[in-house]
């Protein structure tokens, strides 16, 4: 798990990277929550996701927003972190031109970031957003949706209510062409605290069904 630098908008970012086995693998982006709240790629959730994604064969970053941990620049309201985020896409997708497909996780803050980068980048095929802030959060952006993935939010979410998130995935399980999932974690906060194994079980289920050839990979590897 080498240690990382690259270039954002505000100068250095820092990171965590994991390449693939192979050449082609595919890319994973991995978004923490919100800089100003407590917010690291160190968080468990964005760890755990890190994790999966790496023992799938591949090529993952975790990284930190602006002003966060040896990040330089200050917080930015969202819009200097979505130009984080396409930096660290732009730097990954640098040093493995032949990856085959892209995903974004992203965790509160970190998923309505990844929806928004999701937007930009036609070539992400899957996302995941964790405790997607749909009540705090303008999310009309999805307009449509370009890209099949999860939503999964935790049932006794005080900070941002499961209706709000229902309702957001209501909305884009109208568009055609793509397949949109949600899952509620029962007993879960909006952090996890306590739940992240369940968490990661919704995940890795999800994981499955769209990568069943990644799934062998890691099974073969183990």
């Amino acid at each position: 798990m080498p240690e990382v630098i690259f270039t954002g908008e505000d100068g250095r970012l820092e990171g965590r990277f994991h390449p693939g086995r192979t050449r082609n693998a595919p890319i994973a982006i991995i978004l923490h929550p919100h800089p100003q709240f407590g917010g690291t790629m160190n968080n468990p959730v964005v760890y755990n996701l890190y994790y999966t994604f790496v023992n799938r064969g591949f090529s993952v970053l975790r990284f930190n927003f602006r002003g966060v941990g040896r990040s330089q620049g200050s917080f930015n309201h969202g819009q200097g972190e979505l130009s984080d985020a396409a930096a660290a896409l732009d730097w990954v997708q640098a040093a493995h031109p032949e990856a085959r497909a892209c995903w974004i996780a992203g965790f509160s803050f970190g998923a309505w970031i990844g929806m928004q980068l999701l937007m930009r980048r036609p070539e992400v095929e899957g996302f995941l957003s964790i405790a997607a802030p749909a009540s705090l959060y303008d999310f009309t952006f999805l307009a449509p949706c370009p890209s099949s993935g999860l939503f999964v939010h935790g049932e006794k979410d005080a900070v941002v209510p499961v209706a709000s998130v229902h309702t957001l995935v209501e909305k884009l399980k109208t568009q055609k062409g793509i397949v949109i999932d949600q899952q509620i974690v029962k007993g879960a906060n909006h952090f996890f605290d306590g739940k992240i194994d369940e968490l990661m079980e919704v995940v890795n289920e999800y994981l499955d069904r769209r990568l069943p050839k990644t799934k062998k990979a890691a099974d073969d590897a183990a």
